[in-house]
């Protein structure tokens, strides 16, 4: 019996070590909002609407996220702005965007779902 209870305490203590994301990622994960973010604004004539209106989408999703994760709000604007200011006027990049994509489904559980369902619901 104390095996068991000891294997379950080990388990819910690791579940919850590993729940909070490290520096490395919220800076990953700030950055692809920004690149979204910069998406979102590029004008439907250049890029398909189905792409713009993901970038909307995961743009708000990361952002509610971010703040749940503890990420100061004031910092996170600031970071989003220098990223913006660095991609607004370029042209989409579907390599870099693919990449943020791939890194936020891996890192966030169910974060492809979500995003969909908020590109879908038209409130973005």
């Amino acid at each position: 019996m104390r095996k068991i209870l000891a294997i379950i305490f080990f388990t819910i203590i690791t579940s919850v070590t590993f729940a909070d994301m490290n520096d490395n990622d919220k800076s990953k994960t700030i950055e692809c909002t920004g690149i979204y973010y910069a998406n979102s604004m590029i004008p439907q004539g250049e890029l398909e609407l189905e792409k713009i209106v993901h970038s909307f989408a995961a743009k708000k999703f990361l952002n509610s996220y971010l703040l749940k994760e503890g990420v100061n709000e004031e910092k996170l604007n600031k970071e989003l702005l220098k990223v913006v200011d660095i991609r607004y006027g370029k042209p989409y990049e579907e390599k870099t965007t693919q990449e943020c994509n791939k890194f936020i489904f891996k890192l966030i559980s169910g974060s492809k779902n979500e995003i969909k369902k908020i590109a879908e619901s038209g409130i973005y």
